[in-house]
């Protein structure tokens, strides 16, 4: 159980905690909500203790593990399966000392040990992890220096989930995740054996990963049973009587106030006015928490063009001379909204760069309409912003003749505060800097626009502001996303990119979802079919050969105990008994050959009874 009591803490003279309290139920999977910029990520540096509380306490169970991702995989040589092992290591410093201990009873411990842990499947089971995130077999052995950061954020990712700490702290791991990627998050996340507290704005994620809500707002931690959607209506409920009292109590202290005015100096009213004046000090202030303004975006309309905006025709593209997508039959007309789903790697963005102008085509035919303009957004373009400017200037550099006034209402357009504005690139939010490349994608009022994972950085709010945005901008829309509450309300067609080209797809999104979760399943293994079960004359007939065996072998004793009183009669050894003697111990052997054959067929016709019975 994870116990915040009372904690306070501040940033710069600005508090992000005033005697905040919430309690963890251990084993409970909770999402962390709130606003950008409200203090989710410090709260997670202060449950590790990177950070000191101001006043307050943070209890956690004594040697309790906590997990999270850190910024980076480090770019070795090692291979990203022996990375996610290393991530365990209390089993990495036993197999390690298993290999040079030489004391008998600690090679003992040590094994037993690995095998209370489950050292022998780590293997298997950091290889399924990995595979979930996106790496098949190959993949695995590679380096870590082989693959680029965002991609190196999925080995960090694996490292944690592998190593099963008792408080898992995750901020925002979707968002180097693609759709598949989040989809097997959201399943692994179900089922993991311990606490969770993970901040996302991933509506499905929030949903269907997680039981409860704790919600950080006005310096205060709230929690909520159920997922996100239940929060949400508890959420509109407790705002709509919060605002219902403090109309009241509006009214309650204008009523006081006029009696005041009026009566106030009035030698008679005086002292009832004093009255209501104190009355009016003792109001305590109803708080009306206030979601943040929609900060909505302002997509510029383009003009109309005649459909269709694009046509394509056995189309080939790829890099160099390699060909990473073929038989590209496709029809774009401008008012379509289309979302691109595939796995990782199977060539959604190398469409988008050649939708947007990007790529060239290596064979086939494609035409476009003569006006065509087209914005881009990719979520590396965020990460290409220049720091050391402001948006403002950005802007400027885009439009030279346009007045301050005018840049300015673009920015606000999408968002962004006058004093933001102003404010340099370097010191933005994820969010806020997501919205200026917007934007910018967005200037010269394209007629298709490409998104490719447009939502990373944008808190709910700001994410149905865009879906907003989309449903009344009049151009095309291509889409790819991890967001599947996104792609839901915004795509009407879902283009699949596999097998080296582009298919409609057909199902809905959810079916889509049940297909990648079905797929990652592993297939049941083929039961060997159930032997029948023998027959009731079968079993009789098996009884009956036993009860035979166990009479044969009563008669051979009672013959062996018979002989054996007779050769212990002394008389028989007399010389003149001598042939008599002979005959005795023949017979004696001859009872004792068939003992053992009689013992033999009794065991056997037993097992086989036994056998039979058991099925």
């Amino acid at each position: 159980m994870l116990r915040i009591e009372s904690i306070s803490y501040a940033v710069e003279g600005r508090p992000l905690f005033d005697a905040a309290s919430a309690t963890i139920p251990a084993g409970h999977k909770v999402g962390l909500v709130g606003r950008n910029g409200t203090g989710k990520t410090t709260l997670f540096r202060l449950i590790r203790g990177e950070l000191a509380l101001e006043s307050g306490h943070i209890a956690l169970p004594s040697r309790a593990r906590i997990g999270g991702v850190a910024q980076e995989a480090p770019a070795s040589q090692d291979s990203l399966l022996d990375t996610v092992l290393a991530a365990d290591t209390e089993r990495a410093a036993l197999m390690e000392e298993a290999g040079t201990a030489g004391d008998p009873a600690r090679i003992a411990e040590i094994q037993t040990r690995l095998a209370d842990i489950d050292a022998w499947s780590a293997e298997a089971r950091a290889a399924s992890i990995l595979k979930g995130l996106g790496f098949d077999d190959a993949e695995q052995q590679r380096p870590c220096a082989d693959f680029s950061g965002g991609w190196r954020m999925r080995v960090a990712l694996a490292a944690v989930l592998f190593s099963q700490p008792d408080l898992l702290l995750l901020d925002e791991p979707t968002n180097y995740l693609d759709l598949e990627g989040a989809l097997w998050l959201e399943n692994y996340l179900a089922k993991y054996p311990h606490t969770v507290i993970i901040i996302s704005h991933d509506r499905g994620l929030l949903n269907r990963a997680v039981g409860a809500i704790l919600h950080l707002e006005d310096r205060k931690l709230t929690f909520y049973q159920g997922p996100y959607d239940q929060f949400a209506r508890q959420r509109t409920e407790r705002l709509a009587q919060a605002e219902a009292m403090a109309k009241k109590q509006e009214a309650r202290r204008a009523h006081l106030q006029s009696y005041v005015d009026r009566f106030r100096y009035k030698a008679d009213k005086a002292r009832q006015a004093q009255s209501r004046l104190k009355a009016i000090a003792r109001m305590q202030p109803i708080s009306t928490p206030q979601e943040a303004a929609l900060r909505a975006f302002t997509f510029p309309e383009p003009e109309e063009l005649s459909p269709p905006i694009i046509t394509m025709e056995g189309g080939v593209t790829g890099y160099g001379d390699k060909a990473v997508l073929r038989r590209l039959n496709l029809r774009i007309d401008q008012d379509d909204r289309i979302a691109l789903l595939g796995r990782n790697g199977q060539g959604k963005s190398t469409l988008s760069k050649l939708l947007s102008d990007r790529l060239p085509l290596m064979d086939g035919k494609t035409v476009r309409s003569r006006k065509l303009r087209v914005g881009y957004f990719a979520q590396h373009q965020v990460d290409e912003l220049h720091v050391d400017e402001t948006p403002i200037e950005h802007l400027r550099r885009l439009r030279p003749d346009e007045p301050p006034a005018k840049l300015r209402a673009r920015l606000g357009g999408f968002g962004l505060t006058a004093a933001q504005a102003e404010t340099k690139v370097g010191r933005l939010s994820g969010g806020q800097k997501a919205r200026l490349s917007l934007l910018i994608a967005t200037i010269d009022a394209p007629h298709m626009l490409i998104l490719d994972e447009p939502t990373n950085h944008l808190d709910i709010e700001s994410r149905e502001a865009l879906v907003e945005a989309l449903t009344d901008y009049t151009g095309a829309v291509i889409l790819v996303s991890h967001d599947m509450h996104l792609l839901s309300l915004v795509a009407d067609r879902l283009w699949l990119v596999s097998d080296g080209t582009v298919t409609s797809y057909d199902d809905d999104l959810d079916s889509y979802r049940s297909l990648l979760l079905a797929r990652d399943k592993p297939a049941p293994k083929p039961s060997a079919p159930k032997p029948r079960r023998p027959a009731r004359e079968r079993l009789q007939a098996l009884r009956a050969e036993v009860r035979k065996c166990e009479d044969r072998v009563s008669k051979l004793t009672e013959m062996q105990d018979k002989l054996a009183a007779k050769l212990a009669d002394p008389a028989l050894y007399d010389d003149t008994q001598s042939s008599e003697l002979e005959v005795w111990n023949r017979k004696y052997a001859e009872v004792r050959t068939a003992m053992d054959r009689a013992e033999e067929l009794w065991l056997r016709a037993q097992e086989k009874l036994e056998a039979a019975e058991a099925r």
